[in-house]
Order: C-alpha cells, then structure tokens, then sequence
C-alpha cells in the first residue's frame, strides 16, 4: 500500500510502500498524533521511515488494491 507524509514547511513529500493495511497505518499515525511522538513506518525493502509526529502536514493512505499480471485489455 502506497503511504505519503507530507511535512510542515517542506516542499516534497515522502512515498513508501508499506506491508501494512489501511487500518495499521492509520493507527500509528493517530498515535504519532496525539501524543507528539515520533511517527515510524518501514518500507517494504525494510528500510524504516522516522517523522517527529509534531510536523507531520498529511499522511495519505492509498486504497488497496490488487496487482493486475498480464496484457489483457479490460
């Protein structure tokens, strides 16, 4: 699942995909949140992702969807 942060008087945004759903992301972040701690996401390389929860701007949390395989038009 595709995650973006975005961060207060920072121009780009962070991408990374995640392994986690939808509701696992949204938790950490409301965590981050609310109590002004750090918020920590890895990818799905492994590579971990550390914000400071008190400038996160947005997170984005893309819809899950299903890899297509093949040519075929729909």
């Amino acid at each position: 699942m595709e995650v973006k942060i975005g961060i207060q008087n920072v121009g780009r945004e962070i991408v990374l995909e995640s392994a986690l759903d939808a509701d696992a992301v949204a938790k950490i972040v409301a965590e981050a949140v609310s109590k002004g701690s750090e918020l920590r996401l890895t990818d799905e390389k492994g590579r971990q992702i550390i914000v400071p929860g008190s400038v996160l701007g947005y997170v984005e949390i893309g819809a899950e969807e299903v890899r297509r395989v093949g040519f075929g038009a729909l």
